[in-house]
């Protein structure tokens, strides 16, 4: 298993910086202007904050030539910040899960020695207990992230299923997630990683953060006329 890193703001693709010129570039020159501004850590966060940025990736919906992380970070950064989830490093770990669970593949739990995947949450619980100390710190930041995704961009789905079929619902993922992002921050591993802060956060203001990616599936994926779904842009921005 991969552990994530927030890392969608420093993998730019080149694509990425023909974009925000486009949007930018009066008020910060050419590319090769953008791109030394970009190394400054500082100048980069507040150029990745400004709501032009935000309101031209909505206005051109399919149309966008933008990476993936470039994509979702600019979308995480705004919701979280009306959410008062200010940490940049929080908006860019949660933007870099949904680029990682775009892919099917990604969200599944792979554990070293087992042959089988695991694809339930009952599954991985189980794994914990003959896991050893490095894989059961993967195991619980996967169950953290993967009820954070399926909360967050799948609500609608848990609340139907929850209420027509008897499955779990959003207070089920809700402690899920909190508890095992908790279990993971307080595990050595989570400094090594360089995670602690982060996963913490992500404890704490679970149900912040799920809401606040619901506000993305809800309103920001459904644009004008049978808008495009989450689930469909997680697709096709692969």
């Amino acid at each position: 298993m991969k552990v994530i890193q927030p890392n969608c703001r420093v993998q730019f693709a080149a694509e990425d910086i023909d974009f925000i010129v486009s949007v930018l570039g009066t008020r910060l020159g050419n590319a090769e202007c953008l791109v030394k501004l970009l190394a400054d850590e500082d100048s980069r966060d507040q150029i990745l904050d400004d709501e032009a940025l935000l309101h031209v990736l909505l206005e051109r919906g399919g149309c966008l030539r933008v990476s993936t992380h470039f994509y979702f970070y600019i979308l995480v950064r705004n919701v979280f910040r009306r959410a008062d989830i200010k940490d940049r490093a929080v908006a860019d770990y949660v933007a870099e899960v949904l680029a990682e669970f775009a892919s099917t593949k990604r969200m599944r739990c792979i554990v070293p020695g087992q042959a089988n995947v695991l694809d339930y949450f009952f599954e991985m619980l189980a794994a914990l207990q003959t896991a050893d100390d490095r894989t059961s710190f993967q195991i619980r930041v996967h169950i953290g992230n993967h009820s954070l995704f399926l909360s967050g961009v799948f609500h609608e789905r848990i609340r139907f299923r929850a209420e027509k079929k008897g499955f779990p619902d959003l207070k089920y993922y809700e402690g899920l997630g909190r508890s095992q992002y908790r279990a993971a921050s307080d595990h050595r591993l989570s400094h090594r990683y360089e995670l602690t802060n982060i996963l913490s956060t992500l404890s704490d203001r679970f149900d912040a953060t799920r809401r606040a990616l619901n506000e993305i599936s809800d309103r920001l994926f459904s644009l004008g006329d049978g808008g495009e779904s989450m689930e469909r842009l997680l697709i096709t921005k692969q």
